[in-house]
């Protein structure tokens, strides 16, 4: 991922319950009220994930709230938005979501440098529950031997 200028959102469950295979970089296609949202911060994309419909990428159940100042010129909150990638992406996901068990979730929303939207989505396997206590399992012992070290340093 390219450094981010600016995080509007982030899905912080997205480690937790998933196997992180593969990430990247796509642009996502706004509204003008929508844009002025995200600068405020109105956004909650904990619960989207990208799909394919009719061979193209799309981000689902990304919710951006409504900005107070567009009126009747208002976007739909919850509608799906297509995700801007470059041909041989599209292909590596669609042949990855055609595997079983791997699912397109995004990271983070955030603005580039060039103040445009972008989305950092991964594919991603989902985790057992058994995987997820062997991952809380590993962090905490990470985090005990660290506190050790330090005071053995001492």
């Amino acid at each position: 991922m390219a450094k981010a200028f600016r995080k509007i959102a982030q899905n912080r469950r997205a480690h937790f319950d998933y196997f992180i295979e593969d990430t990247l970089e796509a642009g996502i296609i706004l509204a003008g009220s929508e844009v002025k949202a995200l600068r405020e911060g109105k956004a909650n994309i904990n619960d989207a994930y990208g799909d394919n419909q009719g061979g193209e990428i799309f981000l689902l159940n990304a919710h951006i709230s409504e900005y107070k100042g567009a009126n009747r010129f208002n976007h739909e909150t919850g509608q799906p938005r297509k995700l801007l990638l470059r041909k041989k992406q599209v292909n590596k996901i669609l042949g990855a979501l055609k595997k079983q068990g791997i699912t397109l979730v995004p990271l983070s929303l955030y603005f580039n440098e060039r103040g445009k939207v972008k989305v950092e989505l991964a594919m991603a396997k989902g985790k057992k529950l058994y995987d997820k206590r062997a991952t809380e399992k590993e962090k905490e012992w990470n985090r005990d031997k660290a506190r050790t070290l330090k005071d053995y340093n001492q």
